[in-house]
């Protein structure tokens, strides 16, 4: 393993924009949901004329369906992402829409037959409803509670308030409340491992809201304890927390 103050420039300089985590390919790794996110939205893709994903990212979810809708919208709030999305998908037709947090959907009511999202950052139910046609479905793989908080407490201090977020049983009854009629609800706890220090440096920089503020001069402290830690051959080990939710608008 390479010295820390290496790790720790190299995980720095990285680029962390848009949605992929290739960077992180033998350095940590993380297991996925039984349920197969990916292919089950290829799968919804090519039965619907028109979907809608929200915040796609770089696009790199949507990129792996094989057929598109006719017609196939992605949102993004972040430039550099959309900007990334629109040279990844737009070559196969997509539109891609930058949003502002709180802004609504800038679609008109019952524009799509489909709504889908990957780690949608706060899913607005309303909105949701409002553009999904009669009948339509929002098919969505959403974080869960405490999802990666071993790490992120170990930086932050215990976040007992903080834990009892995106809990699935909550959104399920705000996307009811909302109007949707939820037809699946699934949860996932997935198992992290980090092999090196500069895994945690570029994760941190690559999830903003995991660590607000962080940079490695910050928290060189905490760092090198992970360092010390996997250098004795111990990775630092985490869960992440999913959930598999599909919701109805049902027809009129």
């Amino acid at each position: 393993m390479r010295d820390f103050a290496t790790l720790v420039a190299e995980a720095e300089e990285a680029d962390v924009n848009g949605w992929g985590f290739g960077w992180l390919d033998g350095r940590a790794s993380e297991e996925r949901p039984p349920w197969g996110f990916a292919g089950l939205l290829a799968d919804r893709l090519a039965t619907v004329r028109s979907a809608l994903d929200l915040d796609t990212g770089g696009g790199e979810v949507l990129s792996e369906a094989a057929q598109f809708p006719e017609l196939m919208a992605a949102t993004e709030g972040w430039p550099p992402n959309a900007q990334q999305a629109r040279g990844l998908l737009g070559p196969r037709g997509v539109d891609i829409v930058e949003t502002t947090a709180g802004s609504g959907l800038p679609f008109p009511d019952g524009s799509f037959e489909l709504v889908t999202a990957r780690h949608p950052v706060s899913p607005d139910w309303e909105e949701i409803h409002r553009v999904l046609v009669p009948g339509g479905h929002y098919f969505a793989q959403h974080v869960g509670p405490a999802s990666a908080f071993e790490l992120i407490e170990h930086f932050l201090g215990p976040l007992p308030e903080q834990r009892k977020g995106r809990d699935p049983h909550s959104e399920s009854a705000a996307a009811e409340a909302a109007g949707l009629t939820v037809t699946d609800l699934r949860t996932a706890r997935c198992r992290m491992e980090f092999f090196d220090v500069g895994a945690v440096v570029w994760i941190l920089r690559k999830c903003v809201w995991w660590v607000p503020g962080f940079s490695a001069e910050k928290y060189m402290d905490k760092l090198r304890e992970l360092d010390h830690r996997m250098r004795a051959g111990h990775p630092f080990v985490a869960h992440s927390t999913r959930h598999l939710i599909e919701a109805r608008k049902e027809p009129k």
